[in-house]
Order: C-alpha cells, then structure tokens, then sequence
C-alpha cells in the first residue's frame, strides 16, 4: 500500500478485517509482525519508540471515533496539546487559525463535555492538524456524528487537503466518505484485497 503526497485514501471492509489494525500500524502505535513502513525515505519500522513518539507528533495526526480529548482541557487546550509538546512558536495563532477554518472559532474556552458531538471532533481534527502533519490517520472518523454532521466532515477533509497539501488514510464504514476518496482499497480477513481508483 503506497500514500502519495496529498491524496486521500480510504480502507473499508467488514468488522474484524483488520482495518484499524492497520492504521494503527501505519500510524506507529502499533508494531508490523512483517513488512516494512517507509514514511519520507525513512524506514520507520526500525525505528526506537523514542524517535517514533517524535515522528508521530511532529509528523501525523490522528482522529479517532470517540475524539479522547481531555475533559479537564478547554477545546484551545485541546487543539494545542500536541505543539505544546513539540514545543512549537505561536501556537496560539495556528489554534486561532484552525479553529476559524474549523467553525468552533466561538467555542475555545468550553470544556468538551460543553461541545456537541460535531464541536467535539471539530476539535479532535484541529488537533490532529496543529503540528502541520504531512498525514492524518481517521478511525471511524464520522462513526458517532448524524448524517449532516458527517457529510460536513467529508467536505472538511477536502478542503483540508486543497489548503495543507496534507495525505488523508481514512478508515470507514460510510460509503459516501470512502467514495469521496482518491483511491478506496478494500480489507479482508486481515489482508488488502483491491485498489480501487
């Protein structure tokens, strides 16, 4: 399986066919019992978990189902973990300027259990985004949003990759948003079974 710069890809495939597991191994949370994961020239299954946490926060970003954002953190808090942690410059213009492109500009300072399901994974994308990654991993990214709410989440991840030229790996079980992608490639029994353009 190959990711080229900017596209968007979708993994679809009936429950228990491994796709999360392989996001999770692309995304170096996981480890490969074989193969190999190059990212940028870079033979990332050798890697140390040292050198791995650095990769996957300055590099990645990750949004999950169930958003995990930390309760006791405002939606800003939130967004700007991940560059608090590389220790990033203006942090709070890259927060300021994701949450307008996001439409939670208004919803900052609220705590998350403030925040609709919709606002909550707003957040969640934004902080996948702050670090400028050059690729976002989505588990069942619009698996708890209603339908309105996850078609505005489809068109989001376009437009995020028309402004940030950033890859999308997109695990889902919604065929509207594995259409939408530039290549859907289909999971069974633990193994890739079509590239679809």
């Amino acid at each position: 399986m190959v990711v080229m710069p900017g596209e968007i890809v979708s993994l679809v495939g009936a429950s228990g066919a491994g796709k999360s597991t392989l996001l999770q191994i692309l995304g170096t949370l996981d480890s490969c019992d074989q193969g190999e994961i190059w990212f940028d020239d870079i033979a990332i299954h050798t890697l140390p978990e040292s050198e791995l946490a650095t990769l996957r926060n300055q590099k990645m970003g990750f949004v999950f189902q169930f958003h995990h954002l930390l309760p006791e953190l405002t939606a800003r808090e939130n967004i700007a973990l991940p560059a608090w942690i590389a220790k990033k410059n203006n942090v709070a213009d890259r927060v300021l300027e994701l949450a307008e492109l996001l439409g939670i500009s208004h919803r900052l300072d609220h705590l998350p259990s403030q925040l609709s399901g919709g606002e909550q994974q707003r957040v969640a994308v934004a902080r996948a985004l702050v670090n400028h990654p050059k690729i976002v991993f989505a588990d069942e990214p619009s698996g708890n949003l209603d339908s309105v709410n996850a078609q505005s989440l489809h068109a989001l991840f376009q437009e995020i990759r028309n402004k940030y030229g950033c890859s999308f790996v997109i695990v889902t079980h919604n065929d509207s948003l594995a259409q939408a992608a530039d290549r859907q490639f289909r999971m069974q029994d633990g193994q890739l079974i079509t590239d679809t353009p």
